[in-house]
């Protein structure tokens, strides 16, 4: 068993040695290695399934009661200062393994079918892997720094990804954003990071928390001063997790491939910040003030995602702000105290929301065959409708991802949805009421998506609806800040093909199901999105029992069965609750787009001002356009005229005065000593008479 931990180390290498190979492959032999398209998917998807592998084997031995593994290289040091690199197996590496690894493989596996007539086929591959291999990385890292390292990584990646379609204006425009937005998390991260060693003198997580601790109490930090380092960690996970206010870059982020999109939302790059924030635990919870930032940023964030998501036409941008909403769920549970209901938020969220992501554009490659290549109508659920006829594997399991994140019972989001609405609602009930509001409204805009896209009449041959997009996209023409597929600038710059790159212009009359490789993966997980909760229960938490706190002692897993002292009316309370006001949005969203009973257009006229805050994301990437774009815009305006007209001017002026002064000069420059004699006189009859006045 020890050399299993000897050997985790290989975790984050295999899928590094695959994107390695393939990239030197592309940049040596580039069409050769174009050329084996098959072969390097199955190199890929074989190294990060051996990955999984390895990763499962751990999580057994973890549940097995191994203690936690700590492996340790000199990589600096100078004097006092010594800086180790490593990894560390525990269960909180243990299970996040598990999960980066399974949802990694079935995107993998899931790309062979979405990107298989794209031309750079290998080079997307190359990329997954790569992302697959920093997010593991990350995973694995023992102190701060590493995790830094590993941090930037994953950042780099996702703006390689997001962009993968860089001739795309809208691609570049996002993965730019994405990238700057990240930058300002990041630097706030790193400032942490330095502040936290000045203080404690460590990147050792439970160091930096116990250090920091016995600072504030003996007088020797302020309280206050703690805070702001904790806070300025915190903007890292800010920014990476999607949380207000850097969130604006997200819902861009979906003008990559949807593999990618799922990959992003489900287990890597937003995860990270999560995470970050458990390693960071034994620093944050020492700090109430970090604590309660960290909360009610998450609960705002919640609901911010949860209202804009409600209006939304284009699907993926509808999964990204939910996604974004349910990041605020972890994120404020973590901020109560609920470390573990937080972490198995995020477990349950990984499964279900990569299906409904995968799902997505498996409903995006059904509609390519109707409404050819045009993302703004291929993603837009106004000309969906009736699909489940046409798609029955990808309506059945998006249905179940949208009865989890929906929370209703048994799914695997009931379990981990309720768990942190119940302890918000022990801390505090104000953010309770946020998070129970959000779910309510979860529950309708989810349901609307799913009524809008799988049921009704096909409404993808409408030619009338077609050309009502296109001219609504026309008259926002430059209205609209920030890129993305329902960008109406699209509408104008030639596209690339979403799943193919085919020029083939044949069109059928209905969507297909799709090949065998995108259906496995959304079958495979629509199982643990029905099950995997299960091991969360409030009856027997076996979940919370593994993963807890550094602070908190080991405890032993519970038994099978319900235990004689469970507190049957708390919890009919809270999750009836829960589930009552999901099935409230529920309700709508039928009565709204199946019955037809409610008329959401006469709704949206009577709250117009509400309607457009939502339609227009409440206006923050517009704020965010006028005072930080066009505020560097008109600063670099301004630079630029100091530069021309003073910096330019002085170095020109000099340049004048040494070529005026250089011409009147050489006239006196004649070679007869009685010219250069009556020059010396003159001079100094000038100094005399100078003299003489003074």
């Amino acid at each position: 068993m020890e050399l299993l931990y000897q050997y985790a180390w290989l975790i984050p290498v295999l899928p590094l040695a695959g994107a390695m190979l393939l990239g030197v492959g592309l940049i040596s032999y580039n069409k050769t290695t174009n050329a084996l398209r098959q072969p390097s998917a199955v190199l890929i998807v074989s190294l990060i399934g051996a990955a999984m592998v390895f990763s499962f084997a751990l999580l057994w031995s973890q549940l097995q009661g191994h203690p936690s593994y700590h492996h340790y290289i000199d990589w600096a040091s100078a004097g006092d200062f010594h800086l180790s690199m490593g990894y560390t197996i525990d269960h909180l590496t243990a299970l996040m393994l598990v999960v980066v690894t399974t949802v990694a493989f079935l995107v993998m596996i899931y790309t062979d079918g979405y990107m298989a007539h794209d031309p750079s086929y290998v080079r997307f591959y190359a990329y997954l892997s790569l992302f697959s291999s920093s997010m593991l990385g990350l995973v694995v890292s023992p102190n701060l720094v590493q995790v830094y390292v590993f941090w930037e990584l994953v950042g780099m990646c996702s703006y390689l990804l997001i962009g993968f379609w860089y001739d795309r204006k809208g691609a570049a425009d996002a993965c730019q954003k994405a990238f700057v937005t990240n930058r300002v998390g990041d630097f706030g991260l790193l400032l942490g990071i330095l502040a936290l060693y000045w203080a404690t003198g460590s990147f050792e997580f439970e160091v930096m928390g116990d250090r920091l601790q016995q600072l504030v109490e003996s007088g020797a930090l302020s309280a206050g001063l703690a805070a702001f380092f904790a806070i300025l960690v915190f903007l890292g996970p800010v920014a990476k997790s999607a949380q207000f206010p850097l969130h604006v870059w997200l819902p861009d982020a979906m003008e990559g491939p949807t593999p990618i999109s799922a990959l992003i939302h489900a287990a890597t790059m937003v995860a990270a910040g999560v995470f970050l924030i458990a390693r960071m635990y034994p620093v944050f919870e020492g700090i109430p003030v970090a604590m309660d930032v960290i909360a009610w940023t998450g609960a705002a964030t919640a609901f911010l995602g949860a209202t804009i998501a409600i209006t939304q036409n284009d699907i993926k941008k509808g999964l990204a702000f939910s996604t974004m909403s349910q990041l605020g769920y972890m994120v404020m549970a973590m901020g109560v105290g609920a470390y573990g209901a937080g972490l198995f938020h995020l477990m349950t969220h990984a499964y279900f929301k990569a299906m409904l992501f995968l799902g997505s554009g498996s409903v995006i490659h059904g509609m390519e065959s109707v409404v050819g290549h045009d993302p703004v109508l291929a993603q837009d659920m106004r000309l969906m409708g009736g699909l489940r006829k046409y798609m029955p594997y990808t309506a059945f399991t998006f249905l179940i991802g949208t009865l989890a994140i929906s929370g209703v019972p048994p799914f695997a989001g009931f379990w981990s949805k309720d768990e942190i609405l119940g302890s918000t609602f022990a801390a505090n009930p104000i953010l309770w009421a946020i998070g129970f509001l959000t779910a309510g409204i979860t529950a309708f805009y989810m349901f609307r998506m799913y009524f809008s896209t799988f049921e009704g009449e096909f409404r993808g041959n409408d030619a009338a609806i077609k050309q009502q997009l296109k001219n609504e996209q026309l008259q926002a023409l430059g209205l609209a800040f920030g890129p993305g597929a329902m960008n109406p600038a699209e509408l104008t710059a030639e596209s690339p093909n979403e799943a193919h790159n085919d020029h083939d212009e044949h069109h059928s009359e209905v969507p297909h199901e799709s090949p065998a490789t995108m259906v496995f993966p959304l079958v495979a997980l629509a199982l643990p999105s029905v099950l995997v909760g299960l091991v969360g229960t409030p009856f027997g938490n076996y979940f919370e029992a593994f993963i807890h706190p550094p602070s908190e002692l080991v405890e032993e897993l519970p038994m099978f069965g319900i235990p004689e002292h469970f507190e049957w009316g708390e919890f009919l309370t809270m999750a009836g609750s829960s589930v009552g006001i999901g099935l409230i949005g529920i309700s709508l969203a039928v009565l709204m787009y199946v019955t037809k009973k409610i008329d959401p257009g006469a709704i949206a006229r009577s709250i117009q001002p509400l309607y457009r805050l939502s339609l227009n994301k409440w206006y923050i990437d517009d704020i965010y356009n006028t005072v930080f774009v066009g505020g560097v815009r008109g600063l670099a305006k301004q630079v630029l005229e100091v530069d021309v007209r003073i910096v330019d001017g002085l170095v020109n002026l000099a340049g004048f005065v040494t070529l005026v002064t250089g011409e009147g000069l050489k006239y006196l420059e004649n070679g007869k000593v009685q010219f250069y004699a009556l020059i010396v006189f003159g001079a100094v009859l000038g100094l005399v008479l100078v003299s003489g006045i003074t």
